[in-house]
C-alpha cells in the first residue's frame, strides 16, 4: 500500500512540474519583496556611509542609551513574562474554575489590539489625568513617561508568546507524570524541575525566543507611553524613527541595520529552537 503511494505521489509530481514551479517561484517573490528587498535596501543605504560615521552615530551616548534601554527593557520582560507565563500555563492546563475559558481566550487579546491602542489603555489608567494618575501623584510614583509605564506595554504585547507555546504542551503531556512523582513523595517543586520543566523546555525556549523578538522590535506602545525621550525613555526602535524623522539618515540606517542582524539571529535561534522542538 505504502508502495502505492509512493509511486502516485511520484507520478503526479511528475505530472505538474510547471505548476510546482509556479507557486514556488510566487512564494520566492513574495518572500522576497517584503523581507529580503527591504533588508538588503536598510543594509545598502547603513553602508554607504564610511565606517567613521557609522560608528560615531551608534557610538553617540543618545543611540547606546537606547540600546541600552532596550536591553533592559528586553531582560525585564523576558524574566517577568516567562516566570509568570509559565504559571498561567500550568494554572489553565491544570486548574478548573469560573471563568477559565474567558481567561484563556484573552490571552490572544494583544494579538488582537493595535499596540498603540494598548499605549492609549496604560495612558488612560496611569496618565496624569487618567484613572489611578491622582492616586500616582499623591505616591509621588510615575508611570506613563517613565520606565514602568514602558516595561507595562511591552509585557503587554509580549504577554500571549511564552502562554501560547506550553500550554498546548503541558495539554498533551498530561499530569500522569506529575502524579506519579508527587505519589513517590516528590514536592511540587521537585516535580515540576524534574518532571514538568524537562517536558516544556522546547516549548519554552520558542516562547521566550519570540518574547525577545518581540520586546526589541515593540514601537507603538513604547512611543505612546513613553514620549521617546532623547537619553531617557527613548528605545532603539524610537531611536530609529527619531534620527529618521531628524534626516540623521546616518544615525537611523545604522541602528535599524543593527536591529535587523539582531533579528537574523533571533530568527536562526527560533528555527533551531522550532526544529528541537518538532523533534522532541
Amino acid at each position: 500500500m505504502r508502495n502505492q503511494t509512493d509511486i502516485a505521489a511520484l507520478n503526479l509530481r511528475k505530472r505538474t512540474p510547471v505548476g510546482r514551479h509556479l507557486l514556488t517561484g510566487a512564494v520566492l517573490l513574495w518572500f522576497g519583496l517584503l523581507i529580503l528587498f527591504p533588508l538588503y535596501g536598510i543594509a545598502r543605504e547603513a553602508l554607504d556611509y564610511s565606517w567613521t560615521t557609522i560608528r560615531t552615530a551608534l557610538h553617540s551616548p543618545a543611540s547606546l542609551h537606547a540600546f541600552w534601554m532596550t536591553l533592559i527593557l528586553t531582560v525585564a520582560a523576558v524574566v517577568i513574562n516567562t516566570v509568570l507565563g509559565t504559571i498561567s500555563a500550568l494554572v489553565l492546563a491544570r486548574q478548573r474554575f469560573f471563568g477559565k475559558m474567558l481567561l484563556e481566550s484573552s490571552i490572544d487579546l494583544p494579538f488582537a489590539i493595535s499596540p498603540v491602542v494598548a499605549g492609549f489603555m496604560l495612558i488612560l489608567l496611569f496618565g496624569p489625568n487618567g484613572w489611578l494618575g491622582p492616586v500616582l501623584e499623591r505616591m509621588n510614583a510615575k508611570i506613563v513617561y517613565a520606565f514602568p509605564g514602558m516595561l507595562l506595554a511591552t509585557l503587554f504585547v509580549t504577554m500571549p508568546f511564552v502562554i501560547k507555546e506550553i500550554l498546548p504542551v503541558l495539554r498533551e503531556f498530561g499530569a500522569e507524570q506529575e502524579e506519579c512523582a508527587a505519589v513517590l513523595g516528590a514536592n511540587k517543586w521537585q516535580t515540576f524541575r524534574r518532571v514538568t520543566l524537562p517536558s516544556i523546555r522546547w516549548g519554552l525556549g520558542y516562547g521566550v525566543t519570540l518574547t525577545i523578538a518581540r520586546s526589541i522590535g515593540e514601537f507603538g506602545a513604547v512611543l505612546v507611553v513613553s514620549g521617546s525621550i532623547i537619553q531617557k525613555t527613548q528605545t532603539a526602535t524610537l531611536r530609529v524613527h527619531d534620527q529618521f524623522t531628524d534626516l540623521n539618515y546616518a544615525g537611523a540606517f545604522s541602528a535599524a541595520l543593527v536591529l535587523a542582524l539582531v533579528s537574523f539571529v533571533i530568527l536562526n535561534v527560533i528555527q533551531y529552537v522550532n526544529r528541537r522542538k518538532g523533534v522532541n
